[in-house]
């Protein structure tokens, strides 16, 4: 009976965490600040996922703590499917693939055009110098919604990123351009080229019915996607259950991340204990022990 015990302590141990952001896109900390988060909450299996860069992955790779956290490459992708935004993360490919150099340059390109659009709308109703400010938030990050919420909210145009969400920039909004991404095929199969696993990211944000839901993970699965991030930030218990049943009935790896971009109190923290996720096939396993491939 020891032996047993013994190993269910320490898998309830585990932390991972395949869903972050840095300042290389849309989170507040430095790549090294959060990878010195990571180390510090226990994660064993770690990758930095900005939107549509590697910069923040690329900053780290060789820190002397990202083998001790378990660094893997990663990035969260933007791509279109029936005419909703959905994002795919890609884990463990190699960083220097044609295939997804090629996908974060179109995405790269995609993203300055959505920009130069959404400031073109700001402007047609009557809020002017738009690209301008978000350029100067973002700096040297992906440009991205969040830039111009917060430039708005600087020249006092909202009381609050939230409200610039729900006024100019939440879906169905002026701000909410969906046109330029690639399709999830195309992504999917980046993500596949390149050596990596394609994860369908926070399932449930999309608000589809289950119907929808349903079709866009079997259009993943025939894409070329393994896994489902089955828990992602603060979910309930039954929320979990039931993607990790979809995941089991779809063949599909059980993926988690705390889609980490900053600390404040409603907000997931770095790192999720794996004793919250039902059993399966865990996308870490996949990964095998090959993670360190691009650290020096």
């Amino acid at each position: 009976m020891k032996g047993p015990a013994i190993e269910i302590v320490s898998l309830c141990l585990v932390i991972v965490d395949f869903h972050t952001h840095s300042l290389a896109s849309d989170g507040a900390l430095t790549p090294s600040d959060l990878l010195a988060q990571a180390k510090s909450a226990g994660v064993t299996r770690f990758a930095i996922t900005d939107h549509d860069t590697l910069a923040g992955y690329e900053a780290i790779k060789t820190s002397p703590l990202a083998r001790e956290v378990g660094l893997i490459s990663g990035v969260e992708l933007s791509c279109r499917w029936a005419s909703v935004t959905i994002h795919v993360v890609g884990l463990g490919f190699n960083p220097s693939s044609d295939a997804i150099t090629s996908i974060i340059e179109l995405l790269t390109d995609a993203r300055i055009e959505r920009a130069k659009t959404i400031a073109a709308r700001l402007e047609r109703s009557g809020i002017t110098g738009a690209l301008l400010g978000a350029q100067s938030v973002a700096q040297a990050s992906q440009i991205g919604r969040p830039h111009f919420a917060q430039w708005l909210l600087q020249e006092g145009h909202v009381a609050s990123v939230a409200e610039a969400f729900d006024k100019y920039l939440g879906t169905g909004k002026m701000g909410d351009v969906k046109t330029f991404w690639p399709s999830m095929n195309d992504v999917v199969g980046a993500i596949a080229a390149a050596g990596g696993i394609a994860i369908m990211a926070h399932p449930l944000k999309y608000k589809l019915t289950g119907m929808k839901l349903r079709a866009l993970l079997n259009d993943f699965t025939v894409a070329g996607g393994r896994a489902l991030e089955v828990l992602n930030g603060r979910q309930t218990d039954t929320d979990i259950r039931r993607l990790g049943q979809m995941a089991e009935s779809l063949g599909l790896l059980v993926s988690a991340g705390s889609d980490f971009h900053r600390s404040f109190e409603y907000g997931a923290a770095v790192g999720v204990d794996t004793e919250r996720l039902p059993s399966g096939r865990y996308v870490w396993d996949a990964l095998g022990e090959n993670v360190f491939t691009e650290i020096a």
